[in-house]
């Protein structure tokens, strides 16, 4: 494992665990809502089952969700434990707190004022993957984050063929990508074993 240490960058992505509007299907956003019981469970079921000698550093976006999450795992671990605004989840404007079929009865487009356009997010979001790859490089990178955070990034990686819009992360699922000759591959997505 050392050796791979010294070769390449490796993220293995967890989105947080569950919260009341997870669980009640409203779009989050950058509303600051905390894990509900499951929430963390799952959080502290993704401890259990991590390594801390797989890893040397847990990274997290500032929304309490992501950041209690990364918390609850990190009482596992005890690694340094830094927030990057760059994966906070995205803003869906007026959406958030609408339920699915709130939104469709509201906005038919799909479009919803005042949210953060897909390309700026995109953008916003892959730039905090070059900084972890500058900062970290040849570094094994725990990353807790958002859905939507986790499938632009899968997408961007896949060309499209998984991620936003194709994919459904469900809470507490794990995510592997690594940096091999300048290229990120996708090893796995959306691993839940362990929330079994």
């Amino acid at each position: 494992m050392k050796r791979e240490r010294r070769t390449i960058t490796t993220i293995c992505f967890i989105r947080h665990g569950q919260t009341n509007w997870n669980k009640q299907g409203k779009l989050q956003g950058k509303t600051d809502i905390p894990l509900n019981d499951t929430g963390r469970e799952q959080a502290h079921a993704c401890g259990k089952y991590l390594n801390a000698d797989d890893y040397d550093i847990l990274i997290c976006s500032p929304l309490l969700r992501a950041k209690e999450t990364a918390e609850i795992i990190n009482q596992y671990l005890q690694l340094p434990l830094i927030e990057m605004n760059d994966f906070k989840e995205r803003s869906f404007g007026d959406a958030e707190g609408l339920t699915m079929e709130e939104r469709k009865c509201m906005y038919p487009s799909g479009h919803f004022p005042h949210q953060e356009e897909r390309i700026d997010f995109n953008q916003r979001v892959m730039a905090g993957v070059a900084k972890v790859n500058q900062h970290y490089l040849q570094q094994r990178v725990l990353l807790v984050a958002h859905g939507a955070v986790i499938n632009a990034i899968l997408a961007e990686v896949s060309k499209g063929e998984i991620g936003s819009g194709k994919t459904s992360l469900m809470n507490g699922c794990i995510s592997n990508i690594h940096l091999r000759e300048q290229t990120w591959h996708i090893k796995n997505y959306n691993q839940v074993e362990h929330l079994q």
